[in-house]
């Protein structure tokens, strides 16, 4: 079985980009900043399809008839495991298309709960991010009380 090094979804959201650095006095969510996210977000995406792809393929080539109980249950167990993580992907993908089109709308950057800047670093770290710190903390005690 030929080895290659996965790539999981933290490593492939942290594609070399430069940070953006705002001219003085520009204004939050100017045409410069959509454009820095929106290249951000098309690049992780395609990288992600590319994985998917991968995945396809090592499946495809990978599938054999295993003589033996123990290696074709270890290949099923592989496989099985390959299938969550581009599951989890495909969330993902799917929040990635969200924030593009948020974008097209000129509405990316903005808490979906309180209406406030998100923030430019809180967007490079985690470019799908629709609250602003504050509302996002806030939801994680709720979830810690309430157990949602």
């Amino acid at each position: 079985m030929a080895t290659r090094k996965k790539k999981n979804v933290v490593e492939l959201s942290r594609s070399q980009f430069t940070p953006y650095e705002p001219a003085k006095g520009e204004e939050y969510m100017s045409k410069g900043q959509l454009e820095h996210f929106k290249a951000i977000l098309l690049r992780w995406r395609q990288e992600l399809m590319e994985e998917v792809d991968r995945t396809v393929h090592h499946m495809k080539d990978e599938s054999v008839s295993l003589p033996d109980a123990a290696d074709r249950a270890t290949q099923e167990e592989e496989f099985s495991l390959e299938l969550r993580t581009r599951d989890r992907e495909r969330k993902l993908i799917r929040k990635i298309t969200q924030a593009l089109d948020k974008i097209e709308k000129e509405e990316y950057g903005w808490c979906d709960a309180c209406g406030i800047e998100i923030g430019i670093r809180r967007l490079e770290a985690r470019p799908t991010a629709n609250l602003c710190i504050d509302c996002k903390t806030l939801e994680e005690i709720k979830e810690k009380q309430w157990g949602t």
